[in-house]
């Protein structure tokens, strides 16, 4: 409220309350910047696994973003000797997919080789999801790199990990000075 002179004039109070549409864009711009955020933070995991390699930043966007808005479904499960990871990736074959790992890291990728068209066909309509994948995530603990075996059957990858046996702490004797 303002005084002017002798007569009150009270402003109109406006909110976003009442421009739903302003709130739904709010909301929507607020999504945009922590996707944006999120692929930002993955692509860089990406750059800091492949090293000061100036010459993919594209490449560790696109993985970043496939990985954010289409990731392949896992199950990760553990025992106190072995973890087990389930990955479905139907329609790929071994030799088109590249599993990485570095202490508790795993990355699981793929590239499906494309078929070629005839000269005579034409696309009319084609939803097949994306002939790449990308994953990356960190495993309950670390795991042995030479203790794992890899199987695909059915569509599904099967991972079987060793876990690395807990070092002891060193025992330090203290002398008398």
């Amino acid at each position: 409220m303002k005084n002017e002179g002798t007569l009150m004039v009270k402003e109109p109070e406006t909110t976003n309350k009442d421009f739903p549409a302003f709130v739904e864009l709010e909301k929507m711009l607020e999504r945009v910047a922590e996707f944006t955020s999120e692929t930002s933070k993955k692509a860089y995991d990406y750059f800091m696994l492949r090293g000061d390699d100036l010459t993919s930043h594209f490449d560790d966007w696109l993985k970043a973003e496939m990985e954010i808005l289409r990731p392949t479904p896992l199950e990760i499960t553990e025992t106190n000797e072995t973890i087990s990871v389930r990955a479905a990736v139907p329609g790929f074959k071994p030799e088109e997919i590249d599993i990485s790992l570095k202490d508790d890291l795993l990355i699981i990728s793929g590239e499906m080789k494309s078929e070629e068209k005839k000269d005579d066909e034409k696309l009319f309509l084609n939803e097949w999801r994306s002939n790449r994948f990308c994953r990356q995530m960190r495993l309950p603990s670390e795991v042995e790199t030479e203790n794992v075996t890899a199987q695909l059957k059915d569509g599904i990858l099967h991972l079987s990990l060793k876990k690395k046996a807990a070092e002891e702490a060193a025992k330090i004797a203290v002398t008398a000075a």
